[in-house]
């Protein structure tokens, strides 16, 4: 089943931006989003808009950016678990609504000096990544 995803509420933005609503009204008052009306008289945002937004975004090097990376998924988030041993680690990131978790060794983490609360970007490439709709 196909959803039509052409017209977005505020809340439906901001949950998928992995902001608040607030945050989203700020960038249509800014003029960095363009909001519509919808039917139901309330202020909305075009799903093509969203993702021109987003790819904007997205674009814009955070600070301390690499220089190049072939990797284009790339997620700033913070680290909420790390779990070492004597030669692994497991670090788990929120980044926005999602969960990330990383295995790697245990000097990577201790030369990264991550830890509960670091603020990092996870990087992802994959030659397989599955794409669902789920039904709202």
């Amino acid at each position: 089943m196909l959803l039509d995803v052409s017209n977005l509420r505020i809340s439906e933005v901001a949950t998928l931006m992995g902001v608040s609503d607030d945050t989203v009204r700020r960038y249509i008052d800014l003029g960095k989003l363009a909001a519509i009306q919808l039917e139901n008289g309330r202020k909305g945002v075009e799903g093509r808009e969203l993702a021109e937004f987003l790819q904007r975004e997205n674009e814009a090097a955070p600070p301390g950016a690499a220089v190049a990376t072939s990797a284009r998924n790339r997620m700033r988030g913070i680290v909420t678990r790390v779990v070492k041993d004597t030669v692994m680690a497991q670090v788990e990131m929120q980044a926005g609504p999602f969960r990330l978790v990383s295995l790697m060794s245990r000097e990577s983490v201790d030369e990264l000096g991550l830890d509960v609360g670091s603020i990092a970007v996870a990087s992802v490439k994959s030659t397989h990544v599955v794409v669902e709709i789920t039904e709202s």
